[in-house]
């Protein structure tokens, strides 16, 4: 194995099966994997029973060494990893959900910056629903999610983001400022708790 191969090149050789690249790619990407799960987890601290090792290992196991990943670059594998990541803090989030129905629902609402309001202490429901809503924005429009993504859910810059993707940095806030505006659009016609 060639010392000086890209992660990027690590990343499509693991996904393509070739087990002697794991050891060295995860040395690499650990890191920032564990930046990564100590900041989700930091945002869902009052329904996460997990350790961002812990996390991490759910998302490796469970999700990344089942394959279909189809990794383009860094950025790509990093926003991915916290989608994986996101995912299993809301089925995490559902399941205690329906151990307590109902149990002290808020709102949702986003700043300009990306930032959730009104979410201390952050329950189960709202878990839920910002990971349905990513969920439909990925579907709906899969650039503008995976600009929120990279910027919100893994901690990119939009500077780092366009230097990650080879995108413009204007391309980069049209689509960032695109996925914000359609969850702002989606958070504010939820239905209000107790509706």
């Amino acid at each position: 194995m060639p010392v000086n191969i890209s992660l990027t090149e690590r990343l499509q050789l693991f996904m393509q099966g070739d087990s002697a690249v794991v050891e060295a790619l995860l040395r690499e990407v650990l890191p920032k994997l564990h930046q990564i799960a100590l900041r989700e987890l930091k945002r869902e601290r009052y329904v996460a029973p997990l350790s961002k090792t812990e996390l991490i290992h759910e998302v490796w196991l469970g999700s990344l060494s089942k394959g279909g990943w189809q990794i383009r670059d860094q950025g790509h594998f990093y926003a991915l990893a916290s989608l994986a990541m996101r995912r299993v803090l809301v089925d995490l989030a559902r399941k205690r959900l329906a151990l307590r129905r109902g149990a002290g629902e808020t709102t949702l609402s986003l700043n300009e910056s990306g930032s959730l309001l009104g979410t201390s202490p952050r329950d189960a429901q709202q878990i839920v629903e910002i990971g349905i809503l990513m969920e439909r924005l990925e579907a709906k429009y899969p650039d503008a999610a995976r600009m929120v993504d990279m910027h919100y859910f893994s901690g990119f810059t939009l500077e780092e983001i366009a230097k990650e993707t080879g995108l413009t940095a204007r391309q980069v806030r049209s689509r960032w400022e695109k996925g914000l505006k359609w969850l702002k659009r989606m958070l504010q016609s939820l239905p209000e708790p107790g509706a």
